[in-house]
């Protein structure tokens, strides 16, 4: 399979997503970005335009890193993530995750926000 026609079948899969997942002042959009070594994600309010909260996992600090695995990074991530959007006044998003599957890293993220007060 080429680069271009992997490329066109990984958009397609966004876009499903997309269509269905979409972002509102009252309950933003969790977008989670996933490469094979760093998860971030963002919350984002689609009527706007604008990135209300950010976190990646090299924002966290050399011990929380330590030792870790990457899904417990993950983890760790989201946590922070709900912490950051609770103090910004969000307490409901839509989960979009992209083309990947809820799974592994993706999953993980999921739970440790929803484990720190975010509801979707």
């Amino acid at each position: 399979m080429s680069s271009k026609h992997s490329t066109i079948i990984k958009q397609r899969r966004i876009n499903r997503v997309r269509a269905k997942v979409h972002g509102t002042s009252e309950r933003p959009r969790l977008a989670v970005f996933r490469s094979l070594t760093h998860i971030s994600a963002q919350i984002i309010d689609d009527v706007t335009g604008k990135t209300l909260v950010a976190m990646r996992d090299q924002e966290l600090t050399a011990p929380e890193q330590a030792g870790k695995k990457k899904t417990e990074l993950a983890s760790l991530v989201g946590k922070q993530l709900a912490a950051r959007a609770q103090e910004k006044g969000v307490k409901q998003v839509v989960f979009d995750r992209r083309d990947k599957q809820y799974h592994g890293r993706i999953r993980a993220l999921a739970e440790g926000a929803r484990e720190a007060g975010l509801i979707f």
